[in-house]
């Protein structure tokens, strides 16, 4: 894949590129997230729904000892997921994330819909940020900088 070297590389403190899981069962919406991510040096992960994020992460059905680390660390490094989706809507999907071994993960919840008491609900679960539908790049590189500011990744 041809790289725009124009483009920065953003990498963990360890000198890893960023893992991200983006959930979305819209595929137009879901492919889009993905393209973003990877536009801005990441590796993408991508689920349709909050079960098969949960079975990636290793966090449902009791799967959680099993999956959750990988060489001592979380498998991911960001988890982006719209909020309304069949079965499970990203709400609870932070929640059990949170919940979980892998709370320290930043969440990030992005929706079509833009109501406050939503947002609220999401921001005081524990949401990193919460984005507006359609994301865009520049959504993508605000995000990056709340990362930085935590200390989570670094410009290489």
């Amino acid at each position: 894949m041809a790289s725009d070297s124009s483009s920065s590389k953003w990498v963990m403190e360890n000198g890893d590129i960023p893992h991200v899981l983006a959930v979305d069962d819209n595929i137009i919406d879901r492919t889009l997230v993905e393209k973003l991510l990877k536009n801005s040096s990441c590796k993408v992960t991508t689920a349709e729904n909050g079960l098969k994020a949960l079975e990636y992460l290793g966090l449902a059905s009791g799967a959680e000892q099993k999956n959750t680390l990988e060489n001592g660390g979380p498998k991911v490094n960001l988890i982006i997921t719209d909020y309304c989706m069949p079965g499970m809507t990203g709400y609870e999907l932070l929640k059990k994330i949170k919940q979980s071994s892998m709370k320290e993960v930043p969440v990030v919840i992005m929706s079509s819909d833009n109501i406050p008491t939503r947002i609220n609900k999401c921001m005081e679960e524990g949401a990193q940020m919460f984005l507006s539908k359609p994301v865009k790049q520049s959504d993508v590189k605000q995000l990056i900088g709340q990362l930085m500011n935590l200390g989570r990744l670094q410009k290489n």
